[in-house]
């Protein structure tokens, strides 16, 4: 291993092979980028998350205080159909590996919640989604392995500039800023089970081939481990 692509693998010593794997990061710090090589090198089916299907997100981006609600609910719903679907999948095809772009903890403890504690959601609207999440939080399969990529502000504004998305472009600095803060306390408090960090500010994990050499050895660890 190079010291090139800091990888910390934690809690890792479970027993089993990992079938249920959870992408998660803030926006912009290579999620999807990830999931696609998990997917080409290992033939782990995605569950992507649904940006462009919220019919929401862009009218948020331009009044979150009217959207937030709408928008969070929206992906709230739409994660727990991928959990259900996941849930199934899990029982019909024992042999298949699964990852998922994004989990249903990071739409309610990270992103619902900032919006709360920056009053952009109320009081009421967020007591009313946290009655909704906790509702089906506890009846959903956890992940075997989270993968976390964590990346600095500076990377993520430059990242999230190069893709281009419009309903992006003029994200608060400060929103985002609120987003990472709020990430970092989540992932120090991750106990579901075994995880993985890669910091993809140094990470070039699908151009520089020893980078893409040590992640993959790190991976095939954790996701065949006995």
């Amino acid at each position: 291993m190079t010291t090139r692509a800091p990888l910390l693998a934690r809690g890792a010593g479970g027993q089993g092979r990992a079938r249920f794997v959870a992408v998660a990061g803030n926006i912009g710090a290579g999620k999807s980028t990830l999931t696609a090589l998990l997917e080409s090198k290992f033939g782990i089916r995605p569950f992507y998350e649904p940006n462009d299907a919220n019919p929401y997100l862009t009218d948020f981006y331009g009044d979150m205080k009217r959207y937030a609600f709408h928008s969070q609910m929206y992906f709230l719903s739409a994660k727990f159909r991928a959990h259900l679907e996941l849930a199934r999948l899990l029982d019909s095809e024992p042999q298949t590996v699964f990852v998922q772009d994004r989990t249903i903890y990071e739409d309610a403890e990270i992103f619902a919640g900032t919006l709360h504690t920056r009053k952009i959601l109320s009081d009421r609207d967020h007591a009313t989604y946290e009655r909704m999440y906790a509702a089906i939080r506890d009846t959903l399969p956890r992940p075997d392995l989270l993968i976390y990529l964590r990346c600095s502000l500076k990377g993520l504004k430059r990242r999230i500039k190069l893709r281009g998305r419009p309903e992006e472009q003029g994200m608060d600095t400060r929103y985002l800023k609120a987003l990472d803060d709020a990430y970092e306390s989540w992932f120090a408090r991750y106990d579901l089970g075994p995880s993985l960090v890669i910091d993809t500010e140094r990470l070039d994990y699908l151009e520089n081939l020893v980078d893409r050499i040590d992640l993959v050895t790190k991976l095939d660890a954790l996701l065949h481990r006995s």
